[in-house]
């Protein structure tokens, strides 16, 4: 895959995000297509999975062989999901290029999601860093503390902006490269993308807020996209079919949907490097290893491309 001239980066997480909140478990090699399939569109990053004990997530519980054959495809960027320590033990092992942590703002849902507290989250960060530090230079996963619920919480409700700049000063002072946005539950606004954006840049710098994670339960998903690319953010991330969501916080489903955020992307100008008609044929190979009953949103897919639909 030829990236060198993509202006956003579209980071595919419906392998991880996607798959962990629906029952069905989809079979390894059905997965491997998948990301291949992805692959092939021009994806330039695809989160493969997370390091969680099977019997917490048993739908991602082939995690590390998910790395392995990410690894083997030319120029694809290998994420993963680690909440813990030894999850990142785990990930560093396997070779991904990225972890992520989560870090709830809210620490109701900090509880639900790992069982652990703000100041218990912030010293495994602290552990994790050590941990890639020790690890060979030419080895070392880069590593993002995504700061969840960072526009609302449907367990405590409104979340303060102040404290999600406090706890993003608190990710990079424990240790990590830089920080990501997640509007875990959908709440988050066009005003609220931009207003938190500046307010976090201030606080930790721009290059290490460079990406966002949003949902579209409430509607907002493709405007909060506009709103954050205005404001100067260049890695969105999606899921193919718009599968996934929290399971661990109540009514927060509806990831924003891959195809038509490539759709709106390169209809904007933004160069993304992905392969529209591809991208439509890894969402058949998707389609065909989930059972019927799961529902893949998007209207771009249910359209079609336009009649002399361009690449930017």
């Amino acid at each position: 895959m030829n990236n060198y001239s993509i202006d956003v980066e579209v980071s595919e997480v419906g392998p991880r995000d996607g798959l962990q909140s629906i029952s069905p478990i989809l079979p390894t090699e059905a997965k491997k297509c998948w990301i291949s399939a992805l692959a092939a569109a021009g994806v330039p990053e695809v989160e493969v999975g997370s390091f969680v004990p099977a019997k917490v997530l048993p739908q991602l519980a082939d995690t590390a062989e998910l790395v392995e054959h990410a690894r083997g495809i030319e120029g694809l960027r290998v994420a993963v999901l680690a909440p813990n320590f030894r999850g990142a033990q785990d990930a560093i092992r396997a070779g991904a290029h990225k972890i992520t942590i989560p870090l709830s703002v809210s620490e109701t849902h900090s509880l639900k999601n790992v069982r652990r507290t703000h100041a218990q989250m912030l010293e495994e960060v602290s552990r994790i860093a050590g941990l890639i530090r020790e690890t060979p230079e030419n080895q070392r996963p880069d590593f993002e503390g995504g700061l969840s619920t960072a526009f609302g919480c449907t367990l405590e409700g409104p979340v303060a902006p102040e404290r999600v700049v406090q706890l993003a000063e608190a990710l990079m002072q424990a240790g990590c490269d830089e920080v990501g946005l997640s509007d875990t539950t959908g709440y988050g606004t066009p005003d609220q993308v931009r207003d938190l954006t500046r307010a976090v840049w201030r606080a930790v710098g721009r290059d290490r807020l460079t990406g966002i994670h949003l949902h579209n339960t409430r509607g907002q998903g493709l405007a909060n996209v506009v709103a954050a690319l205005d404001v100067g953010l260049r890695t969105i991330d999606a899921s193919m079919g718009g599968i996934g969501g929290c399971p661990f916080a109540p009514g927060a489903s509806g990831n924003i949907v891959t195809e038509d955020l490539v759709f709106l992307l390169e209809g904007m100008g933004y160069r993304t490097g992905i392969n529209m008609e591809r991208l439509l044929e890894a969402r058949q190979v998707l389609r065909d290893s989930l059972p019927e009953e799961i529902e893949l949103y998007g209207f771009t897919p249910e359209a079609g491309l336009p009649k002399g639909f361009r690449y930017a």
